[in-house]
């Protein structure tokens, strides 16, 4: 009889044992504030070219079911619908984000809970717990596999939202010990996906958070239907760790799995800019840098390995932006854009995806990127393990220099976004669909609804 070890051992325990009276109170507010951003985001990116394409090949051949596409109101299985919003969730790089594992759990998380919870006929407790359960686990997974799970080229959302959803629907099943560890050890068959979008584009990387998610849907039903996975799926030697970290998961490994750990979900990043989130910083300290841009000669922006390879040297378009995803990628334009007072947000890259914001070579945001160079700096990789930061060094045309640097971007756990502006951003994009009044319906239902609220009532809050 094999046995399973021990950090696989915890992580199944970390799910199926996980109840939701004994969360901390932080837990329970982090996944709230995480469902209102999640979800103000698939309304507002439900309507863009690549959601409406999902969408069209979904009904053409989805499951039955009683789960709501958000925004059209259709109905179909768990699976198809949360394929569905978890794409609209991830389609505009304005979704939430987890600094330590490079990720972002929340379109898989939130799109999960909500579909499957429908599912059960279950209420809001029910689907706060697999919100928080998937949480959990897609980012303690990544946690442990970071940095080099993105510095090797993969795309952690395309690799960890499997486990997350595995993780969520195991939870909310009341899949007992051994079910939700085949359930993981299934998901782990499903992961895939690289970061090679930054460079040559593609908009299946939109996609990339919905196919996830219905695998580690479906891996979960694989285990609830009696198929059975490797045990040792995260810590053998031909498995998670060894094949797409390239080592091993570390001696302490298990205790990462605790749960008397910290809860990652507390640490939830909520994105004032649509774009990557490493680009985040250097726009934090381009504004403050905006009121001179006509003295800059010349920047130079020291960058982490992990980052040089999504939005620096690495990135073979960042200073020839082709497409929406390479501006969203490009580090040099994203700085000269917020330096110009041009906005980073989403009618920024709408705009451009509308082709009513001209980038092309000789306008002023292209010369002002190519006035920016990138320098790699080891050194930082080390100094700021788990974070992503900005070192800015200004050249001005007097010959004088200037350094900023940061270290806490807007919308981290340590520099959180303010209650109101989350308000704000959620009335943005969801007053691109929804009127005002039902918008406030919605807000509320999220914020302060009653724990006992059934998720089919918010889900059909998000029907327009």
């Amino acid at each position: 009889m094999q046995i399973t070890p021990p950090v696989e051992t915890a992580l199944a325990r970390l799910v199926a044992e996980m109840d939701y009276d004994a969360l901390p109170a932080g837990a329970v507010r982090s996944a709230r504030r995480l469902m209102q951003d999640q979800l103000a985001v698939q309304i507002g990116c439900a309507t863009l070219p690549w959601s409406r394409a999902v969408l069209d090949l979904t009904r053409s051949r989805h499951v039955p079911g009683v789960s709501h596409v958000t925004l059209t109101g259709e109905t179909m299985s768990a699976a198809d619908a949360a394929f569905v919003n978890a794409t609209y969730g991830h389609g505009f790089e304005y979704d939430d984000a987890h600094r330590a594992s490079s990720s972002h759990p929340g379109s898989c998380v939130v799109s999960t809970a909500l579909a499957v919870g429908e599912e059960l006929g279950v209420t809001m407790r029910e689907v706060l717990l697999g919100v928080v359960a998937g949480y959990e686990a897609y980012t303690r997974i990544g946690v442990l596999a970071a940095p080099e799970l993105l510095e090797r080229g993969f795309h952690p959302h395309a690799v960890l939202s499997n486990f997350g959803a595995a993780a969520v629907v195991a939870k909310m099943r009341g899949f007992d010990l051994e079910r939700t560890t085949h359930a993981l050890a299934i998901a782990m068959s499903h992961c895939s996906g690289t970061t090679e979008y930054t460079s040559s584009g593609g908009s299946v990387k939109r996609v990339h958070a919905g196919i996830g998610t219905r695998n580690g849907i479906r891996a979960a039903e694989m285990a609830g239907a009696g198929i059975t996975g490797p045990l040792a799926f995260l810590t053998g030697s031909k498995g998670f760790y060894r094949t797409f970290a390239g080592r091993e998961a570390g001696a302490d490994a298990a205790s990462v799995f605790s749960p008397d750990a910290p809860f990652e979900i507390e640490r939830v990043w909520i994105k004032p800019y649509c774009c990557c989130g490493i680009n985040h910083a250097y726009i934090d300290g381009a504004r403050r840098l905006s009121d001179r841009v006509e003295l800059i000669e010349g920047v130079e922006l020291g960058i982490q390995t992990g980052g040089n390879v999504i939005v620096g040297t690495r990135n073979v378009n960042a200073y020839t932006p082709q497409s929406i995803e390479n501006l969203q990628y490009s580090l040099p334009f994203q700085f000269a854009l917020s330096l110009l007072g041009r906005g980073n947000g989403y009618l920024a890259h709408r705009a451009y995806l509308d082709g009513e914001l001209d980038l092309s070579p000789g306008g002023e945001a292209a010369e002002l990127a190519h006035r920016v160079r990138i320098t790699p700096k080891p050194a930082l990789d080390t100094a700021y393990a788990g974070k992503w930061v900005g070192d800015i060094t200004v050249t001005y045309r007097d010959g004088s220099t200037e350094n900023v640097f940061v270290e806490n971007p807007l919308g981290t756990a340590e520099n959180p976004m303010p209650q109101a502006e989350l308000d704000a951003k959620f009335r943005d994009l969801t007053a691109t669909v929804m009127d005002a009044g039902q918008g406030e319906e919605l807000l509320r239902a999220i914020t302060t609804g009653d724990d006992d609220m059934p998720a089919a009532t918010l889900a059909k809050l998000l029907i327009v």
